[in-house]
């Protein structure tokens, strides 16, 4: 049987994504009389806005018609109740790059000329730009968070050593190949089919309703593929999306809405950079008593999701680490900038990152090596209980760093980095190696649930539908591989179709790496309810027991006393249609186990954990601040994997998207608020030349879930990102061996050239 789980299968669009024959939303075929759309934005961070005058943008060749916010039907916001991201702005701007309007034309290019030609008169006001500010002005998009355990307090004052620290870690750009766009077609009695680049067509329908002042049912999101997520098309595409709705319900055409990328990256948020400052207490060995910290956000203008981001930052500061005494605030400042949203990792990242930092410090204080006094804080197997309460079950940690330090020779090669540092004046390595412990769920509890859709045909073909989006990641061949595996058939027998609402409502967002778990399961399901009955027909039909039909190799066994009987699937298909079987039938599945008091901060936010190690090796010049990743040896926690080739490539392009967070994107505001790394020429993601250039991955082996995960399998879209804070250790090293290597090292994020030198002239110092 071809494409079981736990086989190797390419991407089943990957021959299609190589010779371009794969079709995104802008390839898609025009209908006569499309339009285009394009948009009005703020060009201040702050102020009242004055006047908006689009009568010569109105007046221009081609345009069709010119929206504002009082266009719109019904509510004039993208978001749920209670929670202020309009459309478009009506009395104040918030940031710069906040849409204003919307022109339509006949072509792009008009509609984008119109655009330009907008008069925009705003009173500017004072603009909170940065996260100092926000914080000295109390100015929040939501109240503080704290999580705690215990009396950090009294640990802290009777700890036998105590280090204070603060740092910072900016935002990254999701940089997705095919930017946001919507394709917007009206039909019949009001009724919109909108194709949509998202991650999440459930938000799109209800978005493009809530504006329309619709039922949700007279609209239907349909995505076959995006070019790209990252979570940047978790909540941003709602609101491109349900302008393009917006145009075509006021023209009764279609109308297609894309952002060219300067005007994407303007108009869309970010991940959340973030601000620390910490209190550690420990003991002469290392061991870590108390923790007091404080982690503030940059959330933006609005809430979007930043109140998950800090939840799962403020559950992922213990990251791999028993910590008795425990305190994290989270602080969601409010900004006028763009509104920061979900990141592959959702706040993790910028949550491990406070342990990391306080024990290379403490190694640096006792003069011990960081990574014994990692390993001496790790938690135990099913005894410790994380800050929240969940106990730390099926624990990983020292096995992922056991086979990563094996593997990558750390003790060979950290006294090569050690001999090689003491000869040379100019360049210096540095080693860092990272644990993690990261939670898989959404920490919102009634996200945790997928439908999916399966029809058998009578020649045994499969159609498969659910609620997940594929964005290149891999899911729909893993879906397909579960239900392959269900009907023991080839998988190029089933087909999977585009996510649409009108086959499966009320999906979940493809985020959280829970798409293959929520959506396999699903997808088992139905599938297996279909062949529940089809056993059930041949047992009746052949007269045989229903414990003697089995399914293999695509054909149907029959085992009756004195003979077999075999069929193919595709004949017992058509049987049972014969016998009016239904072959259709839909699935769920909700994630068992978990609670959440999120005004606690206390329960089972994750149903499992996923554990993982990497090192990493880079080289520094101290002259001019740059670096240069060598070599990075990671090993990851899958579970049973359900697909090997696509969780691999999954692990690689997680750990350099993460590298380029720590080390080379960075983004810049001008003391107006206005972004200035707008496209690739100003802003840097890493390159092919930039990954490690020996780059060794490796899937923990014999690490089935023992939770009831999909086959067993774990998820691996977001935690291999966090293996990248090996680098930005690595880096701390290199610069350390820079001074006299006792110096603790402030290495904010990204570890640009300048920000490299500036700490290498504090450890010089």
């Amino acid at each position: 049987m071809k494409g079981a789980v736990r086989s190797a299968q390419r991407h089943d669009s990957a021959l299609k994504h190589v010779t371009g024959q794969a079709l995104y939303i802008d390839d898609m075929p025009e209908p006569p009389g499309t339009l285009h759309a394009a948009l009005v934005l703020s060009p201040v961070a702050s102020g009242r806005l004055m006047k908006l005058d689009l009568s010569a943008a109105a007046a221009s060749r081609g345009v069709v018609a010119t929206l504002v916010a009082a266009d719109i039907p019904g509510r004039n916001s993208t978001a749920g109740p209670g929670k202020e991201e309009p459309l478009f702005a009506v009395d104040r701007v918030e940031f710069a790059g906040q849409p204003l309007a919307m022109v339509v034309a006949d072509t792009l290019d008009a509609a984008r000329a119109a655009a330009g030609r907008a008069v925009i008169e705003i009173e500017e006001t004072e603009a909170i730009l940065d996260i100092a500010t926000a914080l000295a002005r109390q100015a929040y998009v939501q109240a503080p968070s704290t999580l705690r355990r215990g009396d950090p307090e009294a640990a802290l004052a009777a700890a036998p050593h105590r280090l204070s620290a603060e740092f910072s870690v900016g935002g990254q750009e999701h940089f997705y190949l095919e930017g946001q766009i919507a394709f917007a077609l009206p039909g019949e009695d009001g009724d919109l089919v909108v194709h949509s680049s998202t991650q999440h067509p459930t938000e799109v329908q209800h978005v493009c309703a809530q504006l329309l002042g619709c039922d949700f049912n007279r609209v239907t999101a349909v995505v076959r593929r995006l070019g790209g997520g990252f979570g940047g098309k978790e909540s941003n595409a709602s609101w491109v999306a349900g302008a393009a709705a917006l145009a075509a319900h006021r023209t009764g055409r279609p109308v297609k809405l894309r952002l060219p990328r300067e005007i994407d990256m303007i108009a869309t948020g970010k991940r959340h950079g973030f601000d620390y400052r910490y209190t550690v207490g420990f003991d002469g060995d290392g061991r870590v008593l108390a923790l007091d910290a404080m982690l503030a956000a940059d959330a933006g203008f609005s809430l979007d999701l930043t109140p998950g981001v800090i939840a799962r930052a403020l559950t992922h500061t213990d990251n791999a680490y028993w910590i008795p005494h425990f305190r994290a605030v989270g602080y969601a400042c409010k900004t006028n900038k763009q509104s920061n949203t979900a990141f592959r990792g959702f706040g993790g990242p910028q949550g491990v990152v406070v342990m990391e930092d306080a024990l290379d410090r403490i190694a640096r204080h006792l003069g011990r090596d960081a990574n014994e006094i990692r390993a001496l804080n790790f938690y135990r197997a099913g005894t410790d209980e994380t800050p929240y309460g969940q106990t730390v079950d099926e624990n990983h940690l020292a096995r992922c760093w056991a086979e990563v330090k094996q593997g990558g020779e750390f003790e060979r090669r950290r006294a090569e980095v050690d001999a090689f540092n003491r000869t040379s004046p100019i360049l210096k390595r540095g080693l860092g190696l990272f644990p993690l412990k990261f939670g898989i769920s959404f920490n919102v509890a009634h996200m945790n649930q997928a439908g999916a859709l399966v029809h058998v045909y009578t020649d045994g073909s499969i159609r498969l539908n659910h609620g997940g989006t594929e964005m290149g990641q891999g899911l729909f061949i893993k879906v397909a591989q579960v239900v392959a595996e269900v009907f023991k058939v080839d998988v190029d027998r089933i087909r999977p179709s585009a996510t649409s609402t009108a086959e499966v409502p009320n999906t979940s967002p493809t985020a959280a790496s829970t798409g293959s778990d929520l959506n396999g399961w699903a997808a088992w399901e139905a599938a297996n309810t279909i062949k529940t009955r089809m056993i059930a027909f041949a047992s009746e039909h052949f007269g045989a027991a229903e414990k003697d039909v089995e399914f293999a190799d695509g054909t149907v066994r029959i085992a009756k006393p004195g003979s077999n009987q075999v069929v193919s699937f595709g004949e017992l298909a058509k049987l049972c249609w014969m016998g009016r079987v239904s072959l259709s039938a839909t699935g769920f599945y909700k994630t068992p186990k978990i609670h959440w008091d999120a005004a606690a901060m206390r329960g089972r936010p994750f149903f499992y954990f996923s554990f993982g190690a990497a090192m990493a090796e880079v080289a520094v010049d101290t002259l001019t601040g740059e670096s240069r990743v060598l070599r990075a040896d990671l090993v990851q926690d899958c579970g049973a994997s359900l697909n090997p080739a696509i969780d691999l490539g999954q692990i690689e392009g997680a750990f350099v998207q993460g590298q380029g967070w720590f080390t080379c994107e960075e983004l810049w505001w001008d003391a107006k608020g206005l972004l200035r790394t707008v496209g690739p020429s100003t802003y840097k993601i890493p390159g092919s030349r930039d990954a490690p250039r020996v780059f060794n991955v490796k899937m923990l082996e014999n690490a089935a879930s023992r939770e009831a995960t999909i086959f067993r399998s774990k998820a691996v879209g977001e935690p291999p990102l966090l293996l990248a804070t090996a680098v930005w250790t690595a880096l701390k090293d290199a610069i350390a061996a820079a001074g006299d290597g006792k110096t603790a090292v402030r290495l904010d994020a990204p570890a640009t050239p300048e920000r490299v030198l500036a700490a290498i002239a504090t450890v010089k110092a």
